[in-house]
């Protein structure tokens, strides 16, 4: 049975769980609010559903630092390399994005990359960031091998995000956050919560063939016995070669740049099945609209762009047409009030961590049931 919790219970529960394993109170805000921020836009992939495993499982198996300190390698007015030294990918994602957003308020545009991160959470995250100053926002992060090249079999690339956000006149902004694969791990995690089967044409295996049992493809993404596809598909017939070449972009620019690793060096587990640091590395872009044009203009012609979309010719059979984030905010229009739903594994989860950490304060509606 599905239990729906409030967005400020949920993050200050995993704000009080971080502390508990050694995350500073300032520190653990900023990754609290990243994940609640996926879940009340409906990226349940992204949000407390990953909590655990992702983040206070890496922390207590010491493959992560709860302690973040960045060291600037590299500066420049306008660009700055990075080295997060392994803490926590949301407080150096975020520090790193303000860094880029800083530099472009003062000369119009500001990158800056990252290397020796973790799993940063919700990359539009940090693409709204710069939304939210009429500016322009583009992030990307490698990810442990997953991804097989066009013609392959054997992962290779992270699911490797590539993420555009821009500001408009509307109610919310243009946010693009797509892994570079059909899907990413985190979506068969969620099928596996779910006790759902997986489409066909996900992942491939060393034959060739596909797998739809998500147990089964989590188990061999590990092993290595099977790989996601690059969005487009398996081939070229689906133009899969173009997933496939922009993850390559995403590997690049969270690699070359800032003398980070990549490719299969950033696998968590090592030749024995031994779980490893993952030292990923992150890129961010801010650009200036003011340094272009006027804001308001920007936001007006972005925004008539987005009407004229979803106002054009629909499919038989469809009644609407959507553009990048609107079903974020669709989603948070239905949640701000209900708040997250958990399903009975993270129910099962949430009361775990409650026992673990001695947070008896926290009374949840599942609990009563």
């Amino acid at each position: 049975m599905i239990f729906y919790e409030p967005f400020d219970k949920l993050e200050n529960f995993m704000i009080d769980v971080f502390i508990k394993v050694g995350v500073p109170e300032g520190d653990a805000k900023i990754c609290a609010e990243v994940l609640i921020d996926a879940d009340k836009r409906g990226i349940d992939s992204h949000g407390i559903g990953r909590f655990k495993p992702i983040y206070i499982d890496r922390i207590k198996a010491k493959l992560q630092s709860p302690i973040t300190q960045i060291s600037i390698i590299k500066e420049s007015p306008t660009t700055a390399v990075i080295d997060g030294n392994n803490g926590m990918g949301m407080v150096i994602a975020k520090k790193s994005m303000d860094m880029a957003i800083q530099k472009a308020k003062k000369y119009g545009l500001g990158m800056t990359v990252v290397r020796n991160s973790t799993h940063y959470g919700f990359a539009g995250y940090y693409a709204i960031m710069a939304t939210k100053q009429d500016m322009i926002g583009i992030t990307g992060t490698n990810a442990r091998p997953s991804i097989a090249p066009t013609f392959g079999v054997e992962n290779m690339l992270g699911t490797n995000p590539l993420v555009f956000g821009m500001p408009t006149d509307e109610d919310f902004p243009f946010v693009i956050d797509c892994a570079t694969s059909i899907t990413q791990r985190g979506k068969i995690e969620l099928y596996q919560r779910e006790g759902k089967k997986l489409p066909a044409g996900w992942v491939i295996d060393q034959d060739g063939n596909t797998s739809t049992d998500p147990d089964k493809v989590l188990k061999d993404l590990d092993s290595g016995k099977c790989a996601l596809v690059p969005l487009g598909g398996i081939g070229e017939e689906m133009a899969g070669y173009k997933g496939y070449g922009y993850a390559t972009v995403v590997e690049i620019l969270s690699s070359a740049l800032q003398g980070g690793l990549f490719l299969k060096s950033l696998a968590d587990v090592d030749q024995n099945g031994n779980r490893v640091k993952s030292r990923l590395g992150h890129f961010f872009i801010a650009i200036d609209v003011a340094s272009f044009i006027e804001p308001a203009e920007f936001k007006k012609t972005t925004g008539d762009i987005l009407r004229q979309l979803r106002n054009s010719k629909k499919a038989p059979g469809q009644d609407r047409i959507y553009t990048a984030g609107e079903k974020e905010y669709l989603a948070w229009l239905e949640r701000k009030d209900k708040g997250v739903p958990l399903n009975e594994a993270m129910q099962k989860i949430l009361k775990q961590l409650k026992d673990e950490y001695n947070l008896g304060q926290y009374k949840f509606s599942f609990e009563n049931a």
